[in-house]
């Protein structure tokens, strides 16, 4: 009987709140991440992402259309800004807003609204040796604000969990040439919802090479994380582990005082979590006091 519960529960997992992963597991990327900001600079960024999909990785990770005829449309759009507090330590705030559709036999359900607001502090540990160097810790919290209720009707904008972050960066400059390279490995530890659900830890990655030619930025990296096994109401949801592998590819543009970015997030392989690939629209610039 609980081995049936649980099935139940990851079977209800999978085909609702996986469909809110795009926005809960979208983190835009900034190509100046690891050399920590001074005091009173930093830079804001404004993306969009927008995927539209019939298909889903299984739990074994094949994928299949949604069952009923199922069509996800998504689109999240996420304002970062980070600023430097002090020497060697800056502070970032994400905030997010997104619009969820899902169609199938059973009618048209739609979510609209803001999501969930992410808040980290970065250190270079490595200026307390006198050395300047692109390496930086960044820990933080995502503070669930998004509207997450479930039901058969209800697409959640959220899961209602509290996450705790950390993470390790890396980053060098192949100066002079135009090219750096950049990455992150870290681990997200994920607070029991007031309910009784919780969705299970994550360890996650992303590294990516960029650079300038002549006029044009580019931008290709890849990036994945990977969920522990659910736990609802005390009982593992076996089966319900979400995973993720994509690739990223953007163009930089000039624009005014910062860049346009537009590229594209493809994923390779993944675990209940939607198949799309995603379009990626967004603008970079450098902000200071």
């Amino acid at each position: 009987m609980h081995t049936a519960r649980a099935t139940l529960l990851a079977a209800n997992f999978c085909t609702g709140t996986a469909l809110a992963v795009l926005a809960i597991g979208a983190q835009p990327i900034a190509s100046t991440a690891q050399w920590v900001e001074p005091p009173g600079q930093g830079w804001a960024s404004v993306t969009g992402y927008y995927q539209n999909t019939r298909d889903a990785y299984d739990i074994q990770g094949d994928v299949n259309p949604f069952p009923g005829n199922g069509h996800a449309i998504s689109m999240a759009s996420f304002l970062t800004l980070a600023l430097g507090i002090v020497d060697g330590i800056d502070g970032w705030a994400q905030f997010s807003f997104q619009r969820l559709r899902f169609n199938d036999f059973a009618g048209r359900r739609t979510s609209t609204g803001p999501g969930d607001t992410r808040l980290y502090l970065r250190g270079s540990p490595l200026r307390l040796f006198g050395i300047a160097s692109p390496v930086a810790i960044r820990a933080g919290v995502k503070l669930p604000l998004g509207d997450f209720d479930v039901g058969s009707n209800i697409i959640p904008l959220g899961d209602g969990q509290r996450d705790w972050e950390l993470m390790l960066e890396l980053g060098h400059s192949f100066y002079p040439s135009p090219v750096y390279a950049m990455g992150w490995l870290g681990y997200r530890w994920r607070d029991e919802t007031d309910d009784g659900r919780d969705f299970g830890d994550e360890r996650f990655f992303y590294t990516a090479v960029g650079g300038e030619a002549g006029p044009i930025g580019f931008k290709v990296g890849m990036e994945g994380w990977f969920g522990k096994t659910p736990v609802f109401f005390g009982l593992p949801a076996v089966g319900a582990e979400r995973e993720m592998f994509r690739i990223h590819g953007s163009l930089l543009l000039n624009a005014g005082p910062g860049q346009v970015e537009l590229g594209t997030r493809i994923p390779l392989s993944g675990k209940n979590l939607p198949a799309g690939t995603d379009l990626v629209v967004g603008y970079f610039t450098r902000i200071g006091f």
